[in-house]
């Protein structure tokens, strides 16, 4: 199993808690993004630079993704290409997509977009807190407990 982050979107501070998380269990954790990123250095830690462009991170995340992958990712779409290939999708608040949930984020999303292409404003997403946070990492932990290597 191996840990993909869609990093160019991903909190610093969920990243930190993703890099303990390799480090400790001995799982791979692959960045990534469409820039240069800081990691610490880790056997179990790499950075995938994709091109400029429009879900070039996404497509790169599918194309190398196996069965029983974890992706980190608030991108919806790419959540539903990560379950539809098998894989187990983790948003950086906690929350896992899945087939049971999926359906409804992609038309909630559509439905925002709609208005926002309307020129509703619609808001951004709140400031992670602490207690999204703390979701996170302890959804992680008991999926790495679950499924990851035992290291």
């Amino acid at each position: 199993m191996n840990i993909w982050v869609d990093a160019d979107a991903c909190p610093a501070v969920i990243k930190e808690i993703l890099f303990r998380a390799a480090r400790r269990i001995g799982v791979m954790l692959t960045l990534v993004a469409n820039h240069p990123l800081r990691f610490p250095p880790s056997v179990h830690i790499c950075l995938v630079q994709v091109p400029q462009g429009a879900d070039a991170a996404d497509r790169e995340i599918v194309r190398q993704l196996r069965t029983g992958d974890l992706v980190i990712t608030a991108d919806i779409p790419l959540a539903a290409q990560v379950i539809a290939k098998g894989g187990y999708a983790l948003d950086p608040r906690g929350e896992f997509y899945d087939a049971d949930n999926i359906g409804e984020r992609l038309r909630m999303r559509d439905f925002m977009d709609r208005l926002r292409g309307c020129g509703i404003d619609t808001g951004g997403p709140s400031s992670l807190t602490q207690r999204d946070r703390q979701d996170f990492a302890n959804r992680l932990d008991q999926f790495l407990t679950r499924y990851g290597k035992q290291g």
